[in-house]
């Protein structure tokens, strides 16, 4: 059997190998050498959570996914309705009526009132940005998009205890108005492993620091972006972080890993399997697109590809 015949097999049952392996567990004889020692409990294999009923994943892309394609708005947007996509990360306001005209919906917006780097962690700017989030989640609205994108930013020397604590109290000032415009605010996760992507000072650089400060709000309106390509590289263990964390995450991106190009077999991770996860998850919302087309390959060809992987 090839390789890739193969993967494609084990994707479209996602959780066969865990079921199969706990079978095959529960008959083997115990102790003997390379078995159980004796008296041993038997190692328990992780237990997925039933399979709810399968949805179809919604797509989107980010800019990205472009180099080296079709420059013009309208273009893209007629490449995309013809492919089956769904949305677009980040648009300009004056480009959602277009979108919208080629059945395309913004799924996520910025407008924090802060940097990348500054992010919701510095104290001096939370005046600052409590107006420029009510005016980013009054644009949201207007648009008809629920996500308002922002990050926890860079320590700069401040402990991550303080920088959650702070990012609370500016959550907690918006919080009463992102409920009542049902606007999700929420972070997205980077890593401080590989220097190119140009985020190694990054607070938010593991699972537990974000869901931790969406636990403390308490509110379905704070949550985060499961960028799956950081937390492969800061956390790893993709669909099982997904599943026990999905009641905190409002977005995904996928990026193929190492390189950030394309999701096929050039990459590490089985996104087929992944996309079938979520698709059983329950989760009902946007999976965007965020690598980088190879240099050398067509980068709609790419789209189309990438686009098919996760189309199950």
């Amino acid at each position: 059997m090839k390789r890739r015949d193969f993967l494609t097999g084990i994707g479209v049952a996602p959780f066969a190998a865990t079921l199969s392996a706990s079978s095959l567990l529960a008959q083997a004889p115990q102790g003997g050498r390379g078995g159980q020692a004796a008296g041993a409990a038997p190692a328990q294999p992780y237990p997925p959570p039933p399979a709810k009923p399968r949805q179809k994943l919604k797509q989107s892309v980010m800019g990205s996914v472009w180099r080296g394609g079709p420059t013009a708005f309208e273009e893209r947007c007629k490449v995309l309705q013809r492919i089956g996509f769904k949305g677009i990360d980040l648009p300009a306001a004056n480009q959602i009526q277009m979108m919208k005209q080629y059945g395309l919906s913004p799924t996520m917006m910025t407008g924090t009132g802060t940097s990348m780097q500054d992010g919701f962690m510095r104290k001096e700017l939370h005046d600052k940005q409590e107006a420029a989030c009510r005016e980013g989640i009054d644009a949201c609205v207007t648009a008809g998009c629920q996500n308002l994108i922002g990050f926890a930013g860079a320590k700069r020397g401040m402990s991550p205890a303080e920088a959650a604590d702070n990012t609370v109290a500016i959550w907690t000032r918006l919080k009463p108005y992102a409920e009542q415009k049902n606007v999700n605010i929420c972070l997205e996760i980077t890593n401080s492993k590989v220097a190119g992507d140009q985020r190694t000072d990054m607070v938010f650089d593991n699972l537990a620091w974000g869901i931790d400060v969406c636990k403390r709000m308490n509110s379905p309106r704070f949550k985060i972006v499961y960028d799956m390509y950081h937390v492969q590289i800061s956390d790893g263990d993709l669909t099982r972080n997904m599943l026990d964390n999905l009641d905190y995450i409002c977005h995904m991106h996928v990026a193929g890993v190492p390189t950030r190009g394309e999701i096929d077999d050039t990459q590490e991770v089985n996104w087929r399997f992944i996309a079938n996860a979520i698709a059983t998850s329950g989760y009902t919302g946007y999976v965007a697109h965020e690598w980088y087309p190879t240099p050398g390959r067509d980068p709609i060809k790419s789209l189309e590809e990438c686009f098919k992987i996760m189309d199950v």
